[in-house]
């Protein structure tokens, strides 16, 4: 694969994946998109096994010479080779554009790109959805450099834009993704939790596997001691005027209960959860795919 310069994907951060154990481990056994074998009954490129017939198989698959041998019934199982799709959702919408060297887009961002990088390095296909309140831009599965190039270019032009409303964009997008596979949603996930998951049970049932990425900067996750201060809403550019050390309590406590409130519900689903903070390595982040 060429490795122009991009700003996402600088050539040190290629390196780096390149020789990243979580490539080998998550994608070859399917915790990402990667290619990896099932074992499913058909004619394909590897025999896996005998096994002895039950009622119910598909008598197609039974080994007639083996019957004539042991005047039993047993089914050739194979290997197949499968290349699923990984799904990057990433949101862009005002409330991202905090923080500061980087900014929560700017974070998400690196890291929707290395993930981008490592899928296609893998010869498998990936997808890019960038939403705010809606879609705003789709580049549909893909696997090849030119795919790789789309992809860069639709992070490096993209900027904040308007309201975060994840489970509207999880509504429209449903439909256009064909094939199962592991959506990666990257979000401040500022939306209300179970509206989020709502929007995110069709894709469970077609066993889509799920990640969720909680991008939050530190001054988000607790308040600076500044005093008096004037806080503006990113997304509604509303305005309120509080003393920090009167309100920072209660924020702590407001930004924990929506944190576990995420954290619970994805747990109740079988979804995953991570929270990844701006000030801290988004290659760290890989080893949840892992676990």
């Amino acid at each position: 694969m060429s490795k122009p310069a991009y700003k996402y994907l600088r050539p040190e951060d290629i390196r780096k994946l390149e020789n990243f154990e979580f490539a080998p481990r998550a994608l070859v056994e399917g915790y990402l998109a990667g290619a990896h074998r099932s074992r499913q009954r058909g004619s394909s490129i590897e025999f896996h096994e005998y096994r002895q017939y039950t009622p119910g198989d598909d008598k197609a698959f039974i080994d007639w010479r083996v019957y004539a041998r042991t005047d039993r019934y047993y089914l050739r199982t194979h290997n197949l080779e499968t290349n699923l799709e990984g799904h990057i959702f990433l949101d862009s919408s005002a409330s991202m554009g905090f923080g500061n060297n980087p900014t929560k887009l700017e974070y998400a961002s690196f890291f929707a790109a290395a993930l981008a990088y490592l899928i296609l390095a893998n010869n498998d296909r990936v997808s890019l959805q960038i939403f705010d309140d809606k879609i705003r831009h789709y580049a549909p599965p893909g696997s090849t450099s030119l795919h790789l190039q789309h992809l860069m270019h639709l992070l490096e032009t993209n900027q904040p834009g308007n309201q975060t409303s994840v489970a509207e964009a999880l509504r429209r997008a449903y439909p256009l993704l064909k094939r199962k596979g592991t959506l990666v949603v990257i979000s401040d996930f500022f939306d209300e939790p179970a509206a989020i998951f709502h929007a995110l049970s069709p894709y469970l049932h077609r066993g889509f596997r799920i990640h969720l990425f909680h991008i939050l900067a530190p001054g988000e996750i607790d308040l600076e001691q500044r005093g008096l201060a004037a806080f503006v809403d990113m997304e509604t550019r509303g305005r309120v005027i509080a003393h920090t050390g009167g309100i920072r309590q209660a924020y702590r406590e407001a930004m924990e209960a929506h944190q576990r409130g995420l954290r619970q519900l994805a747990a109740r689903k079988g979804i995953h959860y991570t929270l990844a903070r701006t000030d801290t390595s988004y290659f760290n982040l890989f080893d949840q795919f892992a676990q």
